[in-house]
């Protein structure tokens, strides 16, 4: 009798230790989520997917990715981010400049380098984009994670343009930035601020006269279709960046923290190599003749 209340005694502590920890390492394994401001298979989600291949090869958590429209415009998604609701977001300095003025910086017409090999070097060595800009995004109760560049800015429009006087009075969409607005002002064109959702539809109506973005993002949205004339001006790339809420990255362990940082360093180093040759791509996409079905008969 002895024996076995001994048994059943030291069975229940081995039976309570293994579900304690169970339900510890079920509470380590979590699911975060992830959400940018592009298509599948676009730069934003490549790098998306890069991060989330680390995560999930490297520790028990989970990574679940959202594409655009699928929770909301990308001040929506920021607005998640910060509130705590997803872990983790991708948003240009093109949109955050609006509430971070710093970040405009980057959509200074012809300031920063556009040689393709030049720009991975800024970026690789910048000390604004390393040290200081990691501070200013944590005053907005953001981890900033990594900047990198998408493609050289294009511009399409309704009419060919050749010179800054052809700009004069073209509605021009812009991200909700002064400074972009600021620019097409000086261009002599009139900026429009207007959410990606609409650009299509306001190119195809007359409501805008022409947009900028990189040219595989104007040929995987099918800008072109509506605003056929590519004009490139050699103003500037395109800059985007990788975020977490503060908040929530402060909570993680040290360990944690560091995978973090190595999985937005190798998403980086994959989405680098992805944007070789791109914008080459995406123009002979674009430039290509459309495929005629064969006449019946």
């Amino acid at each position: 009798m002895k024996s076995s209340a001994i048994f059943t005694r030291a069975f229940t502590r081995a039976a309570a230790g293994a579900l304690a920890l169970g339900l510890s390492t079920a509470a380590f394994a979590d699911t975060w989520r992830y959400a940018h401001e592009e298509f599948e298979g676009d730069v934003q989600d490549v790098y998306a997917l890069a991060f989330k291949d680390y995560i999930e090869d490297n520790s028990e958590h989970t990574l679940e990715v959202y594409r655009f429209g699928e929770l909301g415009e990308s001040d929506d998604i920021m607005e998640q981010a910060q509130s705590g609701i997803l872990e983790f977001v991708n948003q240009s300095p093109g949109f955050s400049g609006a509430w971070l003025p710093a970040a405009q910086i980057f959509f200074v017409p012809y300031l920063l380098p556009t040689d393709e090999q030049t720009v991975y070097e800024f970026f690789d060595e910048s000390e604004a984009i390393h040290e200081m800009f990691p501070e200013l995004y944590a005053e907005h109760g953001l981890e900033l994670l990594k900047m990198y560049p998408e493609g050289e800015m294009v511009v399409t429009a309704d009419e060919p343009v050749t010179s800054p006087a052809e700009f004069d009075n073209k509605k021009i969409r812009v991200m909700t930035n002064p400074l972009l607005s600021e620019t097409y002002n000086a261009f002599g064109a009139t900026p429009t601020p207007l959410p990606w959702g609409e650009v299509y539809g306001g190119l195809q109506t007359g409501v805008i006269d022409g947009q900028e973005n990189p040219i595989f993002w104007i040929e995987s949205g099918g800008l072109y279709e509506v605003s056929p004339n590519l004009i490139f001006t050699g103003h500037g790339w395109f800059v985007t960046a990788s975020m977490a809420n503060k908040e929530f990255f402060d909570s993680l362990s040290s360990d944690e923290q560091q995978m973090l940082r190595e999985a937005a360093d190798y998403a980086y180093g994959v989405t680098m190599e992805h944007i070789q040759g791109l914008a080459d791509e995406s123009l002979a996409k674009i430039l290509r003749p459309p495929t005629r079905s064969p006449s019946p008969g």
